[in-house]
């Protein structure tokens, strides 16, 4: 295995490959949390690294370069088109239009770092991980050795505690033997006393060289027993036993006091290294928390990888100067393609057999739900106790707010109200809900398809806005209907309506789901309910002249109640809605007016 890997390191570092002098490419760069991923002319010569705002810009030198020699090449884990070089504390952040071409990119620079004398970074790991691994395992051994010493000791002591055990119970055997023996024989004394009390004659004497005689009918006297014959009945020697017990007592207590004393060291032993772990642990707390504020001090703080949560290190006001930039953009960008935009439908129908095992009833009886509560609810006035507040005022049109936040996420309601000349409550709303003309108007969309026609007046859209970093990307799965609701009052006019709710579906699950099967796939899923309610004003043209658009005049309430999932902070949040809300319904009447301009009143 490391012969092979050895000699497909020695081919990629051969050096008699012949590089070229100098390669350029364009790139997309990370440049900072304001203006995002930007494409620059790259230039690799030699081991430096420099990048140029576009290539007919080198001649005016270049904006940065880095020295290879020691740089880190990094592909990213999750994005197959990124990869980061990073030389100490500068790091660049690039990607390439395709993963093959990322490849290429980080094969070409791997082989001017060889050629430069300082060894491929692949190369440097082996040879590191082998001696990382040599020592690991040196140091293992000793450690094993040391810890085996020691727990031998107390092994050891150990086994010497199970031997006196065993002397010791074979004492005691010994001793009660003895015991037993001693009992016995002086109750047979005590019987040979009570028959020799019936006659004095035959009870024996004591001589002086201590034997008991006996007295006879003959009036002789014989020998009973001797004293030593004590030793033959017993069968121990009680005085050596006795010296035995105490000297193996005397061993036990020894061998518990040195367990004991081993037993006290290898404790403090620990006590030391959980002190010694605690003090570790606190000081790579304390170093973490410095590390923590050295990285925002650093340029490359900020990068691509910090985005939106709760623990995000972008602070609020950066976090709106980065929306607020991103949001400009989509704005020129969208002002700069708006003549070559194409105005041809992108909907895109499930399958027959997909569509028909959803319960269609379910979402119509959802539907008129949706449109009598706004019916009752919308268009009531904004004063009393609503506590609705007045955010925006531009002519005819009023914007208000109620602030609700739930969880830390804002959810706050938005209602405006508009009048509109030239244009009827039908044509609004017409615009509004056909999706044939969603791209003409809806600049925040990257993609819409209808996932289920439900009806001619009802349909169920899966819709993709597009990333405002360093907010995540969000999605949207809702049923789109429109209404003409007859007025109960023949002095009302009649009202249209277009609303908007979320609903779930089996063909998109949710942002959790699509993240397990799809990881590059990371929409967050907004729940929304919005109402574009209109009714239409005529002011009678003088004589019989025919009514014109110039007797027109389109009342409008719009109603938005907007979860926008995830997290971000929520003043900025409140400041994005209160300026894309009035600016959304200035473009889209706007746009109503133009379209209808020269046209049949669709009334």
């Amino acid at each position: 295995m490391s012969d092979c890997s050895s000699s497909a390191s020695d081919e990629d570092l051969d050096p008699e490959i012949e590089l070229p002098d100098e390669l350029g490419g364009t790139l997309t760069k990370w440049t900072n949390y304001i203006h995002g991923w930007q494409d620059r002319w790259i230039v690799l010569k030699g081991n430096i690294l420099s990048y140029y705002r576009s290539a007919d810009e080198k001649e005016f030198g270049c904006r940065g370069s880095i020295c290879l020699s020691k740089a880190v090449i990094t592909p990213h884990e999750f994005d197959e088109c990124r990869f980061d070089i990073s030389v100490n504390d500068s790091i660049w952040y690039l990607r390439a239009e395709h993963p093959l071409l990322r490849q290429q990119w980080i094969d070409t620079i791997e082989l001017h770092k060889a050629e430069s004398g300082y060894g491929s970074e692949s190369s440097l790991r082996r040879h590191g991980s082998l001696l990382s691994l040599t020592s690991a395992a040196s140091g293992l051994s000793t450690t094993s050795a040391s810890s085996c010493k020691k727990g031998y000791s107390l092994r050891e002591k150990l086994a010497e505690m199970e031997t006196f055990r065993d002397i010791l119970c074979r004492q005691v055997d010994t001793l009660q033997k003895y015991f037993d023996n001693c009992a016995d024989a002086d109750s047979k004394d005590e019987l040979h006393r009570d028959k020799v009390s019936e006659d004095e004659e035959d009870f024996p004497t004591l001589r002086p060289d201590g034997d008991y005689l006996l007295n006879n009918n003959n009036s002789s006297k014989e020998k009973l027993f001797p004293v030593d014959n004590l030793k033959g009945p017993l069968g121990i020697d009680f005085k050596g036993e006795a010296i035995t017990f105490k000297a193996t007592t005397a061993g036990i207590l020894s061998t518990l006091s040195h367990c004991i004393d081993i037993l006290v060291k290898r404790e403090e032993s620990w006590q030391r290294r959980l002190d010694k772990e605690i003090e570790k642990r606190k000081r790579a707390e304390d170093a973490y928390k410095a590390a923590l504020t050295e990285l925002k001090k650093k340029p490359h703080y900020g990068g691509p990888d910090y985005e939106e949560g709760p623990n995000s290190l972008i602070n609020e006001e950066e976090f709106f100067d980065a929306v607020e930039a991103a949001l400009d953009k989509h704005d020129q960008i969208e002002e700069q393609s708006q003549a070559e935009r194409s105005r041809a439908s992108r909907q895109i129908s499930l399958t027959p057999d997909t569509c028909s095992s959803i319960s269609t009833q379910k979402y119509l009886t959802k539907v008129e739900e949706m449109v009598q509560s706004h019916m009752n609810y919308s268009l009531q006035d904004v004063g009393g106790d609503a506590n609705w507040q007045l955010v925006v005022e531009e002519g005819d049109m009023k914007v208000y707010r109620r602030e609700v936040e739930e969880n830390g996420i804002v959810l706050d309601p938005f209602k405006a109200t508009h009048a509109v000349r030239g244009v009827t409550g039908h044509e609004v709303c017409h615009y509004f809900w056909d999706t044939a003309f969603r791209n003409d108007w809806e600049t925040t969309v990257e993609s819409f398809q209808v996932v289920e026609t439900l009806s001619d007046k009802a349909v169920i859209i899966h819709q993709t806005h597009k990333r405002v970093w360093p907010a995540s990307q969000r999605d949207v799965l809702y049923i789109s209907v429109i209404r003409k609701i007859l007025s109960t009052n023949e002095n009302d006019p009649d009202t249209w309506l277009v609303c908007n709710f979320s609903v779930d579906h089996d063909g998109y699950p949710d942002f959790l789901f699509v993240c397990f099967l799809q990881p590059s796939a990371r929409c967050i899923r907004a729940k929304i309910n919005v109402a574009m309610i209109c009714q239409t004003l005529i002011s009678p043209p003088e004589g019989d002249k025919e009514i014109t658009r110039d007797n027109i005049l389109c009342k409008i309430t719009y109603v938005a109640n907007v979860n926008p999932g995830g997290w971000a902070p929520a003043s900025v949040l409140r400041a994005v809605a209160k300026r894309e809300y009035p600016k959304f319904l200035k473009r889209f009447t706007s746009y109503v007016q133009e379209k209808t301009s020269g046209e049949a009143i669709l009334f």
